[in-house]
């Protein structure tokens, strides 16, 4: 029987760059088109000193807090995942109801040497994510899974 625990393994330390640089890139698309605003209506310049503070508190916090959670392990009876910083998920899916296993590498995780692992099972909470994975890890982990969900008695369903 699976239950509920506090997986294993960490993700790739790498994973803090990954999402700073996503954090990072996010708060600059919200910057630009706020800072001209305020410049051409001349607003105040305790708005700018206000987004600016919020944005650097979310890109140094966000990243340290989020590798402390997130969490993965893949037994030969099920993956454990827990992800999320401000909102918290941890999630089991048992090898009988794993119906495909994917890796995928935007350009920033390439960047990073990273992968996202993707457990799609049957159930109606959708598909397990395990992100920030070194990508030669990833790999291995497709593989292993692809080999354990094979043998694992059940129809997926």
């Amino acid at each position: 029987m699976t239950e509920l625990r506090e997986p294993a393994h960490r993700v790739s330390r790498r994973a803090i760059g990954w999402w700073t640089t996503r954090a990072l890139l996010g708060w600059l698309a919200l910057a630009l088109p706020a800072i001209v605003g305020i410049v051409v209506i001349e607003g105040p310049a305790l708005a700018v000193a206000a987004f600016v503070l919020l944005g650097a508190a979310h890109v140094a916090v966000m990243p340290q807090w989020r590798y402390r959670v997130h969490r993965w392990e893949a037994t030969d009876d099920a993956v454990y995942t827990q992800s999320g910083w401000l909102s918290q998920e941890w999630r089991v899916a048992p090898m009988s109801r794993i119906q495909t296993v994917d890796a995928a590498r935007g350009p920033l995780q390439q960047l990073f040497g990273l992968a996202t692992v993707t457990v799609t099972t049957a159930s109606a909470a959708g598909p397990l994510h395990i992100e920030g994975l070194d990508a030669k890890l990833a790999g291995e982990l497709v593989e292993q899974l692809t080999v354990t969900t094979q043998a694992a008695h059940g129809d997926a369903t």
